[in-house]
């Protein structure tokens, strides 16, 4: 199985929500290979995947992956911008 279908099974089909770190370690990869599919997910395929930032006690921020559903606006906004084009 591909780190892509990985992340996709990860994010898509299990709706986990993850750091690239926590996949790159899980699937034996490095985080940028993980940002990698994650930009093919958004860009290739069209999944709406969001990166939520947290901050934890000791002031550290993480970035954490999900996937889920665009609000009206954003699809309206890149309908109206396919109409311009």
């Amino acid at each position: 199985m591909s780190i892509f279908e990985k992340v996709f099974g990860s994010l898509v089909v299990e709706g986990n929500e993850r750091t690239a770190a926590q996949m790159a370690n899980f699937y034996g990869t490095t985080v940028g290979s993980i940002q990698a599919r994650i930009s093919e997910l958004r860009h290739k395929a069209g999944i709406a995947v969001y990166a939520n930032k947290r901050t934890d006690t000791a002031g550290r921020t993480k970035t954490f992956y999900r996937v889920g559903s665009p609000k009206r606006a954003v699809v309206a906004a890149g309908y109206k911008a396919l109409a311009a084009s």
